[in-house]
């Protein structure tokens, strides 16, 4: 009997035995674009025979261990032609590949449809990436391509409408969308109030946007993650390439250095259709400029370093009596090191710059604010295994809040110089990310970041009764400032507050079948800036101000669940989610509040709460000449400050009131389709539902004036948006065999030429002395043609 039970045991020692010494080794390298030498993103690797594969990472690398064989591997991105290569594994290799572009195939290659099912396998949700090309392709207004419009498209991405900066991202606020470029954080996303955003197309390799289920590698901001990445800038050859528009021209040159070993990238934005306003007796001036930069350096195949830059700014004056200048500038120096086949390592040191300028010649004075902060960053990708990847590294900001210095423009102004008082800060985090798959129905994302924020010593600091700056008036029922019952003078190393968050973050998916999964994600994340600003959408005057003694950090708690489904062997493919957000601390301002040069901001600001849940849809075209999206959001967006004890009444007597950025119904399609070699046309279709807003509800006469009165918060709406935008692109035949390529794009943006309100106001009719609603829009139907150049 003895014999009979012992042989499972001696079945599974064999079975173990032969399991884990079975040889295995592991294949890495590096992917790059053939013609540039350019490191490529997100690539996949796969091995359809074991149904496993990888991507690339954010500098072109990958690593896959498989058991010792023969293999056909598969490689493939999106735009580019596919490599099936027979490999014999018997020993670690290290081999790089290099892709062609779709543009320059002579035949389609067709690849296995296992590849197109990895990604139904990835835990990674909430997450839409859109290609430099479709970006391009997609019209805006006034001929532009742009990124921040480009994402509005979007399912669950709004904006406040237009000329309206920033975006929202899940009815959250625009201040809570983490915005970074080659790593470096961008405070301000936009050119001329919103009509445009600070980044180049023809710059620009990759662009991915978080909207859940956000990695531990990031924090800071609780509603999104906008990740974009510049060119490296071509190693083979010297690259030219920019266009002509209507209100703006660019221009970008890229080549190497050295050969194969290192590149340059520097281009170059400008406005120029204020040069234009003085053949119409116009003093007003607006434009803007903006140079982006960039290094890169190959010492051998285990380093490479990276020196990158952006420089942008905005003038606005009318005459010369008011000048308003603003603007980002940041700089990074990264370096990758391979310490082996599975551990990679980059090292990234980020300076980034918000400023902003103000002259007021008429009343004889001058203002500047902004914020800095100096970045370190050590971060390692550990490939323990296909089924098992560790992300993890460390994360410290240093942050200086200038919130505004006014000086006397001249002599005579009568202006005394005075400084706001600044503000300094410390956040630093370390995390980690763990990639599983289970088995090969379930995979798993799960990781944690443990963040902590120190707000430091500054030059003076209010101290109030009880801890309380704002103060409650039981006769009159309103918050009023409350006045400091001493000052003190902390020294710069001293704490004022500290706050520590542990942010959990786990995704999860499960595959039905080969082309069906069901996703979920869990999110925590703490946001520790805060900014200041009482409109919509944000101006350039608005000023970040940091967690401390009277302002708490916000905490999100995001939950997600979605179907993903490849229709017709990726054809097609369908996204579906619904989420819901809470957020503790989101901050809201007294009535009456006085945001503009307060020294003393948390005097208006109390401690509030905000939620957003909504059902997402994303049905993608992916191939063949017609292409394209439908998305359709269903959403709602909402926040609340109740009062502090019984005897408060809170802000909108502690009722949930919408957000600005609540829009119930969101539809956007977008359509291309490329009739020829010659000709291609796309189109997009976007509906919204009105913004929330205030209207009065009646008014009462004082001193001969009426004085309008208002409910509660944002109960009313503006008028339902939407608007048709059109554009064909035309490539002449002879640019065929030409080194000097060029096209044509001709855009109508809103076609029908829709009469949308930004705001409506109500007045006197000055001729019947009736109350009238007023309705202010910003565009009709605006053409306009951009001529690019390639060579």
């Amino acid at each position: 009997m003895g014999k009979i039970t012992s042989l499972p045991f001696y079945l599974l020692i064999l079975f173990s035995t032969n399991l884990f010494s079975q040889e295995r080794f592991t294949l890495s390298g590096t992917i790059t674009e053939i013609a540039s030498n350019e490191t490529l993103i997100g690539v996949t690797v796969a091995v359809p025979a074991l149904s496993t594969g990888v991507i690339t990472n954010e500098y072109g690398f990958y690593s896959i261990t498989l058991p010792k064989g023969s293999y056909e591997l598969h490689i493939s991105s999106l735009g580019y032609q596919d490599i099936i290569q027979t490999i014999d594994l018997s020993y670690d290799q290290k081999i790089n590949f290099q892709l062609l572009e779709d543009a320059e195939q002579l035949e389609e290659v067709v690849v296995t449809e296992d590849i197109e099912k990895l990604n139904i396998r990835k835990p990674q949700m909430s997450v839409n990436s859109l290609s430099v090309e479709t970006i391009k392709k997609i019209p805006v207004i006034l001929g532009e391509a742009d990124i921040i419009k480009s994402i509005l498209l979007l399912p669950g991405v709004s904006n406040a409408g237009e000329g309206a900066s920033g975006f929202n991202v899940r009815g959250g606020a625009v201040d809570q969308n983490l915005i970074l470029l080659d790593e470096a954080t961008i405070f301000n996303s936009s050119h001329l109030f919103g009509f445009f955003s600070v980044f180049n197309p023809d710059a620009i390799k990759d662009v991915k946007l978080f909207k859940g289920g956000i990695p531990s590698r990031y924090g800071g901001r609780v509603s999104s993650v906008l990740e974009i990445f510049q060119k490296e800038g071509n190693s083979k050859e010297l690259k030219v390439n920019g266009g002509i528009g209507a209100v703006a021209s660019r221009l970008l040159a890229e080549g190497p250095i050295i050969r194969d070993k290192a590149a340059f990238l520097i281009g170059g934005r400008a406005s120029y259709a204020h040069l234009f306003l003085p053949l119409f007796d116009i003093d007003n001036t607006a434009y803007f400029y903006d140079l982006n930069t960039k290094l890169n350096f190959k010492l051998n195949e285990s380093n490479n370093i990276f020196f990158s830059g952006y420089f942008g700014r905005d003038v606005f004056s009318i005459s010369e009596s008011f000048v308003n200048t603003y603007g980002n500038a940041v700089l990074n120096f990264r370096w990758n090191h391979l310490f082996s086949d599975k551990l990679f390592s980059n090292l990234s040191l980020i300076y980034s710059d918000y400023y902003y300028g103000l002259k007021l010649d008429f009343v004889g004075f001058k203002w500047n604010s902004g914020i800095q902060n100096f970045n370190l960053k050590y971060d390692f990708k550990h490939y323990l295994s296909n089924n098992f990847q560790v992300n993890y590294g460390i994360n410290n900001i240093y942050y200086r809040f200038n919130p505004g210095k006014i000086e006397p423009s001249d002599s005579e102004s009568g202006i005394i110089e005075n400084q706001l008082i600044q503000k300094y800060a410390n956040e630093f985090a370390v995390y980690v990310d763990v990639e599983q798959n289970i088995t090969e129905k379930l995979s798993l994302q799960y990781g944690l970041r443990l963040s902590n924020f120190i707000r430091l010593g500054q030059d003076e600091l209010n101290v109030y009764e009880n801890d309380n700056p704002v103060s409650f008036d039981p006769v009159l029922q309103i918050y009023k400032e409350a006045d400091p019952i001493d000052v003190i003078y902390p020294e710069r190393r001293e704490q004022l507050a500290t706050y520590t968050n542990l942010e959990p973050r786990i995704a999860l998916a499960y595959s039905l079948d080969a082309n069906n999964s069901i996703k979920a994600s869990y999110t925590r994340l703490a946001q520790y800036l805060h900014l200041i600003s009482n409109t919509s959408s944000p101006t350039p005057l608005d000023v970040w101000t940091p967690s401390g003694p009277f302002i708490k950090p916000q905490l999100l708690d995001q939950y997600a669940l979605g179907y993903f489904k490849n229709l017709k062997e990726g054809d097609y493919s369908l996204e579906t989610e619904i989420f819901y957000k809470d957020i503790q601390n989101r901050i809201d301002y007294i009535d009456g509040a006085n945001l503009i040069a307060n020294d003393a901001i948390e005097q208006v600001i109390l401690n509030g709460e905000a939620r957003a849940y909504g059902f997402e849809l994303l049905l993608r075209k992916n191939r063949d000449r017609f292409q394209g999206w439908l998305a359709y959001t269903l959403s709602k967006s909402e926040q609340r400050t109740p009062g502090r004890n019984a005897s408060e009444t809170g802000i909108n007597s502690g009722s949930w009131y919408n957000t600005p950025y609540d829009k119930t119904h969101d539809v956007s399609l977008y359509v291309n389709y490329e009739l020829n070699e010659k000709w291609s046309f796309n189109s997009n279709f976007v509906f919204q539902t009105g913004q929330p807003t205030n209207y009065p509800i009646g008014q009462f006469e004082f001193q001969n004036l009426a004085v309008p009165y208002y409910g509660l918060r944002n109960k009313e709406r503006l008028p339902a948006y939407h608007r048709i935008d059109f554009s064909a692109t035309l490539t002449p035949r002879k640019n065929k065999g030409r080194k000097l390529k060029a096209e044509w794009v001709f855009s109508i943006y809103n076609l029908y030429n829709r009469r949308n309100a930004a705001s409506i106001g109500f007045s006197r009719n000055g001729d019947t002395g009736v109350n009238e609603a007023v309705r202010t829009s910003i565009f009709g139907l605006v053409p306009a043609a951009t001529y690019n150049i390639k060579f």
